[in-house]
């Protein structure tokens, strides 16, 4: 399947078209979709989500809003952080089955590699934006994902969430980064919105006694001492950088437990 094409002569599809552009929330066409990969990167199968190739995601009902298809993890970076939390994970002690909590849903592409490395649990996101919303439950139905997407703020829906008791809780962290972003100073994780430690706060507020493992995306370059007051939240953490040849901008993981520290 080729898709409709709806370019209306725009010569460059770039980051700034989709994100602050007339594209920035419209769908696009498969196409368009391979136009960006291409005149971005080079490669017009870039934009890899589900597993899926961008053909193989498009013939399959699924569709991106053009700030989407910039701001997605897509499969490379989904897939290493899905495996890292499952092996981080699988060193609890006594585990147990697990609810996956990403209350900053998106496309739910890292939310689907997670659970893709943590057979038999239970994924859970929230999506505030409308359209945003209605794309990703197509999306996710029409893959058939073992994900329940919520509409609305997860600061007033996750209190009414009902987990079963003796899950628990893994929680993937990944707020719009706003302006926390700064090229020499790095990420700011209190200017993250909301700040990463407030939503740590929350969560451990909403589930006093369980288990709670988070994980949270993060960039190459961290002001250290945002990553202080987050690590202060926790009883245990650690951070790892992923290399995907992108010298100064890559993205990492922080993780970090409450109520367990991993076996070694």
């Amino acid at each position: 399947m080729s898709g409709d094409s709806n370019d209306h002569g725009v010569s460059r599809y770039d980051r700034n078209l989709l994100l602050h552009g007339p594209k920035r929330n419209e769908v696009l066409s498969l196409r368009e979709v391979q136009k960006y990969g291409t005149d971005s990167f080079g490669d017009q199968d870039y934009v890899k989500v589900y597993g899926l190739t961008p053909p193989q995601w498009y013939a399959r009902g699924v569709r991106m809003l053009g700030r989407t298809a910039v701001e997605c993890t897509r499969d490379e970076l989904g897939d290493r952080i899905g495996r890292d939390i499952a092996a981080v994970a699988a060193r609890r002690p006594s585990p147990r089955k697990c609810t996956v909590i990403d209350p900053f849903a998106g496309s739910c592409n890292t939310l689907f590699w997670a659970l893709h490395h943590l057979p038999n649990s239970q994924g859970v996101a929230f999506e505030l934006d409308p359209q945003v919303y209605e794309l990703t439950a197509g999306n996710v139905a029409s893959l058939q994902t073992p994900i329940k997407l919520h509409f609305g703020d997860y600061r007033s829906l996750l209190p009414e969430l009902d987990v079963p008791p003796d899950n628990d809780i893994i929680a993937f962290l990944a707020p719009p980064w706003g302006k926390a972003l700064d090229e020499t100073r790095g990420l700011d994780l209190r200017g993250t919105i909301p700040p990463i430690a407030e939503i740590i706060r929350f969560m451990d507020r909403i589930f006093p006694t369980r288990r709670l493992l988070f994980a949270v995306q993060v960039y190459e370059k961290i002001d250290p001492a945002s990553l202080a007051d987050v690590q202060h939240t926790l009883d245990w953490s650690e951070l790892r950088v992923y290399d995907l040849n992108v010298p100064g901008k890559n993205h990492g993981l922080m993780m970090g437990a409450k109520r367990w520290r991993p076996l070694a």
